[in-house]
């Protein structure tokens, strides 16, 4: 019998960023931020389903200002799923903003799954990743790729990595916010996506967000803490199926993940938002981890 959730969990983990906030859920089932010319906020409610059955949900509250950044995310599994497994998770990042980039400093998942719980947690100090704590430990394989100090510079964890920051005056929904490779360290992994541009086109909900969104290709190239012989790893590598659709945050520069499809082997995994509202908020304020609706 196929553990669906276990494998849908690992293909969008190999998604990395774009699946951020259903990290939480995949793990019990894986941009830059630049200055913002104000500050803004983001809460939003996002649907996982496989094939077009549900599996899961997830809850993401993010705020920008000019210097710093907050997102945190909550996320359960849903659906047929319940009647086979029990699961829930979050996922947080912050972190400062200069120098037109991203700068992050913390990044923690947890999640629990039929009495069982793992995480990930690190710092990041001086653009190195510090203080990692990775439970259960990873087991030590002969066929796994190693990670070394030198893959963990210069990356960004998968949460701040899925908001992505269009600088200047260039139009935000345009290729400008796909022509990018994001270098992303989740605590177990290091891998690159790789963003190309494929078309604009118009989105709507009946509860927030209704406007143009950039659509881009995603490609996963992994690097380090991966198994080169596992077969998703191979799949996901080959895959030409994985697609984002951003959006803009209110009042700032950066886009946020509305949508992403991502072809696995049992169906299509689409990650989409049910509840998108942004607003331009003067004084933000700290981010609390929201509950699951």
């Amino acid at each position: 019998m196929i553990d669906v959730a276990s494998l849908v969990g690992r293909l969008l983990h190999r998604l990395g960023p774009f699946a951020a906030f259903a990290l939480c859920l995949g793990a019990v089932l894986p941009a830059a931020i630049g200055a913002a010319r104000a500050d803004g906020r983001l809460d939003a409610k996002y649907s996982l389903s496989v094939g077009g059955v549900e599996i899961g949900r997830a809850t993401l509250v993010a705020e920008a200002t000019g210097t710093n950044y907050e997102i945190a995310a909550t996320g359960r599994i849903t659906g047929v799923l319940r009647a086979v497994s029990s699961g829930k998770g979050s996922v947080a990042a912050r972190g400062a903003i200069g120098m037109g980039k991203v700068v992050p400093q913390v990044f923690a998942v947890a999640a629990e799954a039929d009495g069982k719980t793992e995480g990930v947690r690190f710092a990041v100090v001086n653009n190195a990743v510090k203080e990692l704590v990775v439970e259960p430990p990873i087991k030590p394989l002969p066929d796994r790729v190693e990670i070394t100090e030198a893959h963990l510079t210069n990356v960004i964890d998968p949460m701040s990595g899925a908001f992505v920051y269009v600088p200047g005056t260039v139009d935000m929904l345009s290729a400008a916010a796909c022509d990018r490779s994001i270098p992303v360290f989740d605590g177990r992994q290091r891998y690159d996506i790789s963003l190309s541009y494929l078309r604009v086109e118009q989105v709507k909900l009946a509860k927030g967000y209704s406007g143009p969104a950039v659509v881009c290709r995603a490609a996963y190239t992994p690097v380090a803490g991966h198994r080169p012989t596992r077969y998703t790893v191979k799949y996901m590598q080959e895959n030409k199926e994985m697609y984002v659709w951003l959006v803009p945050v209110a009042g700032t520069r950066l886009l946020a993940p509305f949508k992403v499809s991502v072809a696995t082997m049992i169906g299509t995994a689409i990650l989409e938002a049910t509840a998108f509202e942004t607003v331009v908020k003067e004084n933000a304020v700290p981010v609390n981890a929201p509950k699951p609706q």
